[in-house]
């Protein structure tokens, strides 16, 4: 057997980088007021990266999951690699007595995906005991997760597909936009569903770095909380490690490298990104703009173009 030509790094060395302990006021208000909402719902949601199915679990969400009856949806699909998804979440159904999953992708104007949310919701609710809502001809849910898995676009989905109507609540690229449990917000006709949103909350103490860089990764956890050239240095040794090379062919690289340096400096050269330094003599100088160039890396890969990947391990 032939030698591979190159030997990519094993492991990721952490360094100072402590993930561990990212946890705003506003999670644990919104992780009280959650539970407070508990009893006025049928149904909870729980929408989830398809990306990390287990680094982006929160042990508290899946304990109330097991309160009322639940959904899992797994939103971004279309980003995941789904075989190697679809592998874990067969070793996750084997831990949930409620096995109701599903995948989705709620970013596109006509998701097909999108549009089997409520059917499954609405069988969910309809096959269920309902407790002290028996006589509630409303149906209400509560729909949780860790930030930016979707929950904003699923419920602008819903609103768009089954009421014809826009944005109930908003969305954007970074995580921390929904602070608190918002007033009810309707997302079907027949039956008549409220939906209450929640804030994207995680668990308080993240288990391992190796957990904290998956959730940089898919921005779940803020950019600046860990440094944007970080975040890409562990994107690259899991597209790497996984064998995932397109990121070559993307940047017109000369061939996969290990030196997250090397690969920044060659898309600023590439894409005439550069900023001005005053050197020590007081002269001006024009160098590559790192910042820019990792910032580019991480798009592409946040919007699927350097290939589908799951992080987390089958």
């Amino acid at each position: 057997m032939s030698k591979p030509d190159r030997i990519f790094r094993q492991i990721f060395q952490f360094g100072s980088t402590d993930l561990t302990h990212w946890f705003p006021s506003h999670m644990a208000k919104g992780m009280k007021k959650m539970m407070a909402t508990l009893k006025k719902v049928d149904l909870v949601v729980e929408v989830h990266d398809a990306r990390i199915p287990i680094a982006g679990r929160n042990t508290i969400l899946k304990e109330l999951m097991g309160v009322r009856p639940s959904l899992l949806v797994l939103n971004k699909m279309d980003l995941a690699d789904l075989d190697k998804t679809k592998m874990i979440i067969d070793n996750l159904r084997e831990e949930r007595e409620n096995k109701q999953m599903m995948f989705c992708e709620c970013l596109t104007q006509h998701s097909r995906s999108a549009k089997k949310v409520m059917p499954k919701i609405v069988e969910i609710i309809e096959s269920s005991e309902r407790y002290n809502r028996d006589e509630e001809v409303e149906y209400s849910i509560l729909c949780t997760g860790i930030p930016n898995v979707g929950k904003s676009s699923l419920i602008n989905a819903m609103r768009r597909l089954h009421l014809k109507k826009g944005r109930g609540t908003s969305t954007a690229p970074t995580p921390g936009v929904t602070r608190s449990v918002l007033h009810k917000i309707k997302v079907n006709e027949r039956p008549t569903i409220w939906l209450y949103d929640t804030p994207g909350v995680l668990t308080p103490q993240i288990q391992h770095p190796d957990i904290g860089m998956k959730l940089a990764v898919c921005g779940t956890i803020p950019d600046h909380r860990v440094g944007i050239d970080i975040i890409c240095d562990y994107l690259l040794y899991i597209l790497n490690k996984q064998e995932i090379h397109k990121y070559v062919e993307y940047f017109e690289l000369d061939s996969p490298t290990d030196d997250i340096m090397q690969v920044l400096f060659h898309i600023a050269d590439k894409q005439k990104k550069t900023i001005l330094l005053k050197t020590y003599d007081g002269s001006v100088v024009r160098r590559p703009d790192m910042f820019r160039a990792a910032d580019m890396m991480l798009r592409a890969f946040r919007k699927g173009e350097l290939g589908r990947v799951t992080l987390d391990d089958a």
